[in-house]
């Protein structure tokens, strides 16, 4: 299993505000959309993207079977916060939970 950790996501409440701050800090985003705000930090993906704040954000990382590496944490004893969906042409994401309630985001094909 080849694994990397190439993007971090953040839900916001306010997509506006946060890019405001988040503009100030990195600069102007490669993606500026009502669902996802992309910015490139030396290689890495921070982006912003509405949704339950609750859950703070996530760290995805990038292997190269989806499927088979979401049953082996499954199995592991880990759980399903979100199904795997598809997000992009080629790029699914699902999001699991550790034993402490920790997200682990998955992305792949």
């Amino acid at each position: 299993m080849t694994t990397a950790i190439r993007s971090q996501v953040i839900p916001v409440s306010d997509l506006e505000a946060a890019k405001a701050v988040y503009t100030a800090l990195f600069g102007a985003p490669h993606t500026d959309q009502p669902y996802y705000v992309g910015y490139n930090v030396g290689g890495f993906e921070v982006a912003l993207a509405p949704g339950d704040v609750q859950g703070g954000p996530v760290a995805y990382v990038d292997v190269d079977d989806l499927d088979g590496t979401r049953e082996t944490l499954l199995a592991a004893g880990a759980t399903e916060r979100t199904a795997p969906q598809q997000v992009a042409p080629g790029a699914r994401v699902c999001v699991l939970l550790d034993k402490d309630g920790n997200a682990i985001g998955l992305r792949g094909k």
